[in-house]
């Protein structure tokens, strides 16, 4: 019997991603709520604990520069360890961490607990990327990293809306207790969906050195400290900003953090099934130009319809940077992924601490934070620079067949 023709459509239709990637995904929407959460309640922290705003701020920059110094010796630690129980094991620490922060009398008592609850990020997000290859074939690769980043712009539609409202009507606390929650249902799945035997191959001392030494690896995850960095200088106060400049209640702030968010997921999904097509390099210098635009225009926020308007081609541009990144650098050195990875985590954590800590500085000593924007939008412009750099590097490696190895 003559085979039916295969129309064009069924011929376009990529084959379907296996279930465990969904586990994957939901594990870094917990893991990016978690780490998102602070930003969301800092004005109850802030009030809660009796502490200006700046200092309830460091909570964020101690908990990425915990995930900055970890990621890459956690990576060196844990790379013989089965990934089922590696991220099982990490969600449940981010959980019982988390249910220890809503318990804390005192700042001084939340911010170790915070920083010890950072441990699971730094070893959830890179190891869960870095297994992909694993679970996927060599064509599906940039598509399932960017899939299961997918998880961090969900956590912003969802998970740091609702827990900004939560937080918001109920106390601080309470956000720290659904994180916990969805942590422990985030072990169980993984758990459940995980094969075992899952170990991506120990970089040795010589793929650590092929790594450090790869000029076009380097310079883009020096684009990732810069563009990290530009965006939570502000990022990291814009729940006490919009509360100070346009008067928002807690409902309309997770309004307006889901509605970042769903644009956010908008830019990852387009960029999932895009980002093999364009190349990795040219999406990534693509979303960090629209993350610029909105720090250029930031000034004509001046209402939360006008704000909400400014914010869209930075959310676009956001999460969707992320996973081209993710992409980029495996795409770069499949067999230095895990290091590459590793580093590329430490880097974005490492942003976040600049941004988070160089913000607070300026509220500091300007007494507003009328300039965050713009440090962030030159900081912005000089990671597009890098990044344009680190393309140029890339082919002249491989016009030299210097490339690291596959």
């Amino acid at each position: 019997m003559p085979l039916a023709p295969t129309t064009s459509s069924e011929t376009a239709r990529p084959p379907p991603l296996p279930p465990v990637l969904w586990a994957l995904l939901f594990g870094n929407f917990v893991i990016a709520t978690g780490v998102m959460i602070v930003g969301g309640v800092l004005s109850e922290i802030a009030v809660g604990l009796r502490i200006p705003v700046p200092t309830a701020g460091q909570l964020i920059a101690a908990g990425a520069l915990l995930m900055c110094v970890s990621a890459p010796l956690l990576a060196a630690v844990v790379a013989g360890w089965d990934r089922r129980r590696l991220l099982a094991l990490s969600l449940v620490w981010y959980g019982v961490l988390h249910l220890a922060c809503s318990l804390a009398p005192s700042f001084a008592a939340l911010l170790p607990l915070r920083v010890l609850a950072m441990i699971a990020p730094a070893v959830f997000t890179p190891q869960a990327a870095a297994c992909i290859g694993l679970l996927v074939p060599a064509e599906q690769r940039g598509r399932g990293i960017t899939f299961v980043f997918l998880g961090w712009s969900i956590a912003s539609v969802l998970g740091m809306p609702l827990g900004a409202f939560v937080g918001g009507t109920f106390g601080w606390a309470s956000a720290f207790v659904l994180v916990g929650v969805l942590s422990l249902a985030g072990a169980a799945w993984v758990w459940r969906a995980m094969p075992d035997g899952v170990r991506p191959p120990a970089l040795s001392r010589a793929a650590w050195s092929a790594t450090l030494g790869s000029a076009p690896l380097m310079m883009s995850v020096g684009v990732t400290v810069l563009y990290a960095a530009g965006q939570f200088v502000l990022s990291s106060y814009l729940a006490p900003y919009f509360r100070q400049k346009l008067g928002v209640t807690a409902g309309e702030l997770g309004l307006i953090l889901a509605w970042f968010g769903a644009f956010g997921f908008l830019g990852n999904m387009l960029m999932s099934r895009h980002v093999d097509r364009i190349g990795a390099d040219r999406a990534v210098l693509l979303g960090i130009a629209s993350m610029a635009v909105s720090f250029a225009v930031w000034p004509l926020g001046t209402s939360i319809v006008l704000a909400a308007i400014v914010i869209v081609p930075w959310a676009l541009g956001c999460f969707a940077t992320n996973s081209a990144q993710q992409a980029r650098l495996v795409g770069i050195a499949p067999g230095l992924a895990a290091g590459s990875i590793a580093l590329n985590s430490s880097a974005m954590y490492a942003g976040q601490a600049m941004g988070a800590a160089g913000g607070g500085w300026l509220i500091v000593n300007t007494g507003n934070m009328d300039t965050l924007h713009w440090v962030g939008f030159a900081t912005l412009l000089l990671a597009a620079a890098g990044s344009a750099w680190a393309s140029r590097l890339q082919e002249a490696s491989a016009r030299a067949g210097t490339a690291a190895p596959g």
